[in-house]
């Protein structure tokens, strides 16, 4: 199983980007699939899970209404759009991927595999 996540760079408060992580060894629509996030010097955070079924997602507070993910089940990718970027979204941001889906979406033990990372910062 491999994760690619890519799409992330530099941009100004307000503005926006849609991060992609293409995944092969799973079909994205078997397994559960989230995006965490990690800000210099601290802890990776959960930004958005979706179940395998797609009808669930959820999203961490500080970021509904701004982020949204989603999955291209014939590409076998995932996306996180987000929309009106803050200084403080400035982080690497992790796709990865759950093969057993677990009801803990938002833990990121819940996650077997894990992309590379890509870095996304917000600064005028």
């Amino acid at each position: 199983v491999q994760l690619q996540a890519y799409g992330g760079g530099s941009v100004q408060p307000g503005g926006s980007l849609r991060l992609s992580c293409a995944v092969s060894g799973r079909a994205v629509n078997r397994v559960n699939m989230g995006w965490f996030r990690q800000a210099p010097g601290k802890e990776r955070e959960f930004v958005v899970g979706i179940r395998w079924s797609g009808s669930i997602t959820w999203y961490t507070d500080s970021v509904k209404g701004r982020f949204t993910i989603s999955r291209d089940n014939a590409k076998n990718m995932i996306y996180l759009q987000m929309n009106s970027l803050k200084p403080e979204d400035t982080a690497i941001y992790y796709c990865a991927l759950d093969t057993g889906r677990s009801v803990a979406v938002g833990l990121a033990q819940s996650y077997d595999y894990w992309g590379q990372g890509t870095k996304v910062t917000v600064s005028s």
